[in-house]
Formats: structure tokens, C-alpha cells, sequence
């Protein structure tokens, strides 16, 4: 697939409270063509954008996200914790967040990110609606996930949507087998210890190559020396101007 040269962290993570419409519009308005976004279910089996299995951390409540209705969650304080100007921002549904992403002409990078023990149900919820919502005459959003159990799903469920697999810093023993039985286009990895040598495995592999959260310039330039084909930054604004 073709895949962006940068993709906004969250939307755009170092500008607007994550995973909310507000950060999607800040990174359309900085001239951002791609974003990446976390999908997770709400007790009730509601698909929202959301990162943490808590809700501590980037809304004014407490407590798993996993424990708490569509309606509860949805009456929250999304924005204050980031600055007070974004008091009032929301938890976006995903059927929400989609809606936006079309009405902007943007990309998508959707990771599905299940709060534990809801993999399938989680990747089952997101590619419904994927193929309820997303506009049949615009290339396919990415979809990726650290666990093989979701991807495996979207395989099955949704063969022709590409999948990305996401390896964290120290990297999967079993990444090589994972993304051939998963079938997956592309390759994630953090940007903290990938090497040339290993970039060129993977590229010599077929994948795409993408690469997250990177917010240095020199960093991103040296990365895409290497033959990484797209960065996630939570700046990707100054990114793109630097690469």
C-alpha cells in the first residue's frame, strides 16, 4: 500500500488531547494527510478511541475502561487534563471518529488496542464498522495491532483491509512467522532502537516499514535513511518539514 511519509501520533498528540476530534482537526489543520488512532471497547461493547485500559490518566474519572458503559464514558472530561482551552472534549465513538476522519480526507492508521481478554471481540467490533463506514472509493485504512489474536481476526473477517504488526522496543522472537501467517503488509517498531541492518531485514522481507512515536528531526531524517517508509510522531508537522 502506499503509506505517508509521517503520520500524526494520536491525531496530533503534541497539540490537542489524544485520540479526540479535536486532535484529529489540529492534524488535518497542519496539513497532515495521515493519522493514527487506538480502538478499544467500552463495557458495553461500544468501540471508542482510546488508548489506556484506565481512564485515569486522559479524562477526569477513574477505573478500567473495560468496566465502564458507553454512556458514562461519554459524559466525561477528555481535554482539561491536556490544557483548560480543551475543557469539554469527549471520548469519541469510533463510528464518530471515522465519520470525522472521511468528512477531512484523511488517511488512517487503526490500531486496535483491546483491553485484555477482549482481543477478538474488540478486532471483531472494529472491522463491522469499518466495513459499515469507511468509503469504498478510498484506499483502505491500516489496520494494526500488537496482538496477533486481533489481526488474526481481521484476516479472517475482513482479508482485503492491510494489516500492520506492532512490535514493541525489544522487538518479537516470533515476528518473522507472526507477519507471514498473519499476512500482514507492514511492520511496526519503535523508533528508539531500530538499526539500518534491521530495517533492511524487513524491507528485504516485502513489509512496509513504519515507525513509532518519533518527535526529533535528526532522528526521523536518519530513520528514513535507513528505508523507513512512514513515522508516527506526535509532531508531524515539524517531521514532515524536517525529512
Amino acid at each position: 500500500m502506499a503509506l505517508p511519509k509521517v503520520a500524526g501520533h494520536r491525531g496530533a498528540a503534541a497539540y490537542a488531547p489524544e485520540n479526540t476530534l479535536e486532535s484529529f482537526r489540529e492534524a488535518a489543520r497542519r496539513g497532515i494527510g495521515w493519522i493514527e488512532f487506538d480502538v478499544k471497547l467500552t463495557a458495553d461493547g461500544v468501540p471508542i478511541i482510546f488508548h489506556d485500559d484506565k481512564l485515569d490518566r486522559t479524562t477526569n474519572s477513574q477505573g478500567p475502561v473495560a468496566s465502564a458503559a458507553f454512556d458514562r464514558i461519554r459524559r466525561l472530561d477528555a481535554g482539561s487534563w491536556f490544557a483548560p482551552r480543551f475543557a469539554g472534549a469527549h471520548v469519541p465513538s469510533f463510528r464518530e471518529a471515522l465519520e470525522l476522519v472521511r468528512d477531512l480526507g484523511l488517511g488512517a492508521n487503526i490500531e486496535i488496542k483491546p483491553c485484555p481478554g477482549r482481543e477478538v471481540e474488540t478486532a471483531e467490533r472494529a472491522v463491522a464498522l469499518i466495513e459499515e463506514q469507511w468509503p469504498a472509493r478510498r484506499p483502505p485504512p491500516l489496520i494494526s495491532s500488537f496482538k496477533s489474536s486481533s489481526l488474526a481476526v481481521v484476516k479472517a473477517r475482513a482479508p482485503a483491509l492491510p494489516r500492520g504488526l506492532l512490535l514493541y522496543e525489544d522487538g518479537l522472537p516470533t515476528w518473522k512467522r507472526d507477519a507471514r501467517d498473519l499476512d500482514c503488509t507492514t511492520v511496526h517498531c519503535s523508533g528508539h532502537n531500530m538499526t539500518a541492518a534491521w530495517a533492511a531485514e524487513i524491507r528485504a522481507l516485502g513489509y512496509g516499514l513504519v515507525i513509532y512515536t518519533v518527535n526529533e528531526p535528526a532522528r526521523a531524517r536518519e530513520l528514513m535513511s535507513f528505508g523507513v517508509q512512514c513515522i508516527i510522531s506526535d509532531v508531524p508537522d515539524r517531521i514532515l518539514a524536517a525529512i
